[in-house]
């Protein structure tokens, strides 16, 4: 592997650019904008499966094949959560030849960003109740306390008052704030609680938000590390797709569209959680537009889910004018019939499709598909979003169960309708949607696989994040403390 300093200089970086942990990972302090001649590119998959579709591995190799091919380009992914880790997941720094390092640290400590979230979010909690137990000068009522604890583990025990830290606020705010000066004031605007005469209690009214920017203030800089083929590789921001925006942060993706020509961007599950949250939530707060987009596709996710389902994510891809292809990401044991079926049938939907052998091949095995995203980043982008901030809630929610889940009708329990009343009244409708759903179906039942139509969707609560400016939409079972599986990963390790 190449010193950390040897591949920030092919993103031209210099010795003052980074900050240096070792000799294998780096801070970068430089500050990064939009350029107008890069491309940004996301990959997406199509509903997950227990095979794995490999976005992280497809993202790598993508970005090894643009660097062989001669191109400027920087792959930009999210950093593991120990959740999933030690979890059912795994780790999540790609596989085979498609991979990152140092892999143990990233998915580990890394650079201690993680901790340094989980660390704002508590103390802000802990300030609450200070400030209560010490004469409650605000005239806080306890009984309206909104934050959460969080730990970045797997913990059902804790699911009644902890939120995993990858679905916290802090963490959204953290990956969705533009610059240093935006991350300061999202942090003050976190709504704690309300008083005796219902008024909102902010985290700036604690006097904390300085202290939590601090926290935060190392961790803000993205972190650079290298592919297995030594190309420059940003992991930044760890957020959920299922529970939260799933997308890594902005200030990392900014930079790579200031240092590079091509930026690979993962978002989590598939289209209908990551992508739909990338482009709807990110790219509006952003000021993002993405040229190309890949959806990924297995031989085993589709034995598993039905080719309906490859069917459902086309369409709802379709829906952003954004040119696409489809890539085959290839499993050694998969056949050339079932390639070819793959194949024919996304030609069947005027959609493009390529295979990519990346796990086994590194970059070499993505050479096509690169060649691809180049073209289509040559092609002109109409991109839109699918609704406007100025819609009722309700009606936004109506836009994403229609046009993405494809559901019949939807049902607001009670405490949905009552969470629907604050936010009028706090006057945040304005707010971008984000989902909160079983990753395993598009629709809300993790039971319904394929391409579900016409069936009843359960918006169970809402929450809101002020901090962060997005309305949290809680469907059917959802919770934002996963538990730990019956075979846990962290019985792999030694």
């Amino acid at each position: 592997m190449l010193s950390i300093v040897e591949v920030a200089k092919k993103l031209g970086l210099k010795q003052e650019d980074i900050y240096v942990y070792g000799k294998d990972k780096a801070k970068v302090v430089k500050e990064g904008s939009n350029s107008s001649s890069s491309h940004l590119v996301l990959v997406t998959a199509v509903n997950p499966t227990p095979h794995g579709e490999g976005k992280t591995t497809v993202s790598i190799g993508l970005n090894d094949a643009l660097c062989q091919l001669g191109k400027s380009s920087v792959a930009v992914l999210r950093e593991p959560s120990l959740g999933p880790v030690f979890g059912m997941k795994g780790g999540a720094t790609g596989g085979g030849l498609a991979s990152i390092e140092p892999s143990q640290d990233i998915n580990l400590h890394f650079t201690g960003d993680f901790h340094a979230i989980t660390a704002a979010n508590n103390l802000l909690c802990a300030a609450v109740d200070n400030h209560i137990y010490q004469g409650n000068a605000l005239d806080i009522d306890p009984a309206t306390v909104r934050v959460r604890r969080c730990l970045d583990v797997n913990d059902r025990s804790l699911r009644s008052n902890f939120d995993i830290t990858a679905a916290s606020e802090v963490m959204a705010i953290f990956c969705l704030a533009t610059d240093r000066a935006d991350l300061r004031k999202r942090l003050s605007h976190i709504l704690v609680a309300y008083n005796r005469d219902k008024k909102p209690i902010f985290a700036k009214d604690l006097k904390v938000d300085g202290a939590m920017y601090l926290l935060l203030e190392h961790a803000f800089y993205p972190n650079l590390v290298q592919s297995l083929e030594g190309n420059p590789v940003l992991v930044h921001g760890g957020p959920f797709a299922n529970i939260a925006h799933g997308c890594n942060s902005i200030v990392a993706t900014k930079l790579g569209l200031n240092l590079a020509d091509y930026v690979i961007t993962e978002a989590g599950f598939g289209s209908d959680l990551g992508a739909e949250k990338f482009l709807n939530i990110k790219c509006r707060k952003a000021g993002l537009k993405p040229n190309a987009i890949v959806l990924i596709a297995t031989v085993q996710a589709i034995k598993h889910s039905g080719i309906d389902n490859l069917q459902a994510h086309i369409d709802h891809l379709k829906q952003y004018f954004v040119p696409f292809c489809v890539t085959i990401n290839r499993f050694s044991d998969d056949t050339e019939d079932e390639i070819k079926e793959l194949v024919e049938f996304c030609q069947k939907q005027g959609v493009k499709a390529i295979v990519s052998s990346a796990y086994l091949e590194g970059g070499s095995g993505s050479i096509d598909l690169a060649k691809e995203v180049v073209a289509l980043c040559e092609e002109s982008s109409s991109f839109d979003f699918l609704y406007s901030l100025d819609l009722s809630i309700p009606d936004k929610i109506q836009i994403l169960a229609k046009q993405v889940y494809h559901a019949g009708t939807i049902v607001y329990q009670d405490e949905a309708k009552k969470k629907l009343e604050e936010i009028e009244r706090l006057g945040i409708s304005d707010y971008p949607i984000c989902m909160a759903k079983t990753p395993y179906s598009i629709s809300d039942d993790a039971k319904k696989l394929g391409y579900p139509k016409d069936y009843t969707l359960t918006v169970r609560d809402l929450s809101f994040q002020t901090g962060s400016e997005m309305i949290i939409v809680f469907l059917n079972t959802i919770i934002t403390m996963p538990g730990l599986p019956k075979e846990p990963n962290y019985e792999s390790f030694e």
